[in-house]
């Protein structure tokens, strides 16, 4: 029972991102204002880490198994991408690469932020 209600809450806030997709006029995926939402949600306060954190955990955990209809979808569309699969794999490998670099780069930085916050 409490799963169900922490992925209900979890839910709703996606739905809510949903409706602000349809509401405010800006190509902006419904999912990411759901994401800004939740997440200011839990900094504020309001939203309670424990209220939803068993059902978060758990579809963290079931989310390799979502992206199996994506690769059967990209098995049965072989014979298009087969002409594009050097470029597409260049900018794949590429851009992985980049997002690692910034990501390290962003993490070191607050590191160096909190430590100095630390001593103040």
């Amino acid at each position: 029972m409490e799963y169900l209600k922490q992925f209900t809450i979890i839910l709703a806030v996606t739905c809510v991102g949903e409706i602000m997709k349809m509401v405010i006029p800006l190509p902006i995926p419904g999912s990411i204002y759901g994401l800004v939402l939740m997440l200011g949600l839990l900094i504020s306060g309001k939203l309670r880490i424990e209220r939803v954190e068993k059902a978060a955990k758990f579809l963290v955990e079931i989310m390799p198994v979502m992206f199996i209809p994506a690769a059967v979808g990209l098995m049965s569309s072989w014979d298009r991408l087969q002409p594009i699969l050097l470029p597409v794999s260049v900018i794949t490998v590429v851009s992985t690469v980049l997002v690692m670099a910034v990501t390290g780069r962003v993490t070191d930085f607050m590191i160096v932020r909190k430590k100095r916050g630390d001593k103040k």
